[in-house]
């Protein structure tokens, strides 16, 4: 099975907010953009983690899917000294059992503070998950 998600969030660039191939949500990477016309909200550190966080939610609800679908992030963190910031937001939406992850930094450039994608499984939880 392959599914087109376009609603939750959109963006004015070209490519999809998330596809279903299977048993696999993919979700592209999510920033600090208004949902409804994808223009760039700058923000303080904090704001476009949280945006970029619903943002993706927003997309993930809209294929009947919540953040503990999520199997996978990876985030993109401007500057160094934000890290220990994104770990801590980072945790209030993800719980335990939490997803595997990575994260860059230093690789956004100067319009965008933070941007983060995910995978999520569209069969089960990870608190549903075996071994947690």
């Amino acid at each position: 099975m392959l599914k087109l998600i376009n609603q939750g969030a959109r963006s004015n660039l070209p490519f999809s907010p998330g596809i279903i191939a299977g048993d696999v949500m993919f979700v592209s990477g999510q920033a600090s953009v208004d949902r409804q016309d994808g223009h760039i909200i700058t923000d303080t550190f904090e704001g476009e983690v949280r945006r970029s966080i619903e943002n993706m939610s927003a997309i993930l609800d809209a294929a009947g899917l919540s953040l503990d679908h999520v199997v996978n992030c990876r985030c993109y963190v401007q500057r160094e000294e934000d890290v220990a910031e994104h770990n801590r937001i980072y945790a209030e939406y993800f719980p335990d059992p939490r997803p595997t992850r990575s994260t860059l930094v230093g690789v956004l450039g100067s319009r965008l503070k933070y941007e983060i994608d995910c995978f999520a499984y569209i069969h089960a939880t990870r608190q549903q998950a075996e071994g947690g």
